[in-house]
């Protein structure tokens, strides 16, 4: 073998046979692979609809028994706006890996294929050798998705052990979730259809702590019906960013605390413009942190757009309870 570890990253949302291709590329490279399984602790939704154990059990049912002991798989947390960051978290988890398994120098190599800029990840570890293959028969887990959720078609790219496994999620009420929410998304789209070019929406989102908390929101309607958010929504014609997002903060937490206050307590702010961030399509939001002080938190109540507000430690935070990147809003606002 030429190599002791060959890493494949990606979020295989789903699983299909060019991933597989490339995983056994690798197995006839390699004495063992490495998959690591991006997007990991993400809410469900038309681009992330399963989850990292879902997606590692597709991926084994594609495989022996035997082939099977020489793949590890691991989750990958998504670092949205710390690209420096997400390299690092790779360095480290492959580094744990291996310098456990191997008593001299490993030789480690990283395997892929370069389809756009999401691939550019690639050339960020010069340390180990780059395999590129090539794209196999050009298939597209998006589109594989967007067939999926629309009419329930699997279609042919699939290894048939995991085509079976998702016909079973046809009757989940995760995938009945899902379908809604990609109906929805493909409607709302369809009102752009006849614009000269695609539009770019423009956002704000209020990152309001005190005393260790941060205020949330639920979402009541799609897209992330249900889901934690921060409170926000679309600047209106008439008027600023900052104003926008204090009339945003107010309509939908109904906050104890004076408008004038509230913007004289605003910190920092900061753009936020990852191209996927949004599933309605190009969505920019700028972020405004605004620090508090008291005693007591400010009474919050729903209202608007936000079925409920409330106040939440830090340390509740989770991913995978967030809408959209509105969790790597909070990392890089607050830390």
């Amino acid at each position: 073998m030429r190599y002791d570890y060959l890493i494949f990253i990606g979020r295989f949302q789903p699983f299909h046979i060019g991933h597989e291709k490339i995983v056994r590329e690798a197995l006839s490279l390699s004495n063992m692979v490495i998959v690591l399984i991006g997007s990991a602790y993400q809410p469900r939704n038309i681009r992330n609809p399963w989850d990292f154990s879902e997606r590692e059990s597709f991926m084994r049912l594609a495989f022996s028994e035997e082939e099977n002991k020489r793949i590890l798989a691991f989750p990958l947390l998504d670092y949205t706006y710390n690209n420096q960051l997400w390299i690092k978290s790779v360095q480290q988890l492959i580094s744990g890996i291996v310098h456990n398994k191997i008593a001299s120098e490993p030789k480690i190599g990283i395997i892929g294929h370069k389809k756009d800029s999401t691939s550019n990840y690639l050339t960020q570890f010069p340390q180990w050798d780059l395999i590129e293959v090539p794209n196999y028969k050009n298939i597209s887990a998006t589109d594989i998705r967007e067939q999926y959720f629309d009419s329930g078609d699997i279609g042919e790219d699939l290894n048939t052990n995991i085509a079976i496994e998702l016909e079973k999620f046809k009757s989940t009420k995760a995938y009945r979730q899902i379908q809604d929410e990609y109906r929805f998304i493909k409607k709302y789209k369809s009102a752009w259809d006849l614009a000269p070019y695609k539009p770019t929406f423009l956002t704000v989102d209020a990152v309001v702590v005190q005393s260790g908390h941060i205020l949330l929101i639920e979402r009541k309607a799609h897209p992330g019906k249900g889901l934690m958010a921060l409170p926000g929504g679309f600047v209106g014609q008439d008027e600023t960013l900052e104003n926008a997002v204090i009339r945003e903060l107010r309509e939908e937490t109904k906050i104890k605390v004076p408008a004038p206050v509230l913007q004289g307590s605003i910190k920092k702010r900061e753009i936020f413009d990852d191209p996927y961030r949004s599933l309605r399509g190009r969505t920019v939001t700028q972020a405004f942190l605004i620090e508090l002080n008291g005693d007591k938190l400010p009474k919050v109540k729903g209202g608007d757009d936000a079925k409920n507000a409330f106040w939440v430690p830090f340390a509740d935070i989770k991913p995978e309870m967030m809408f959209e990147d509105h969790f790597h809003i909070i990392q890089a606002m607050v830390g």
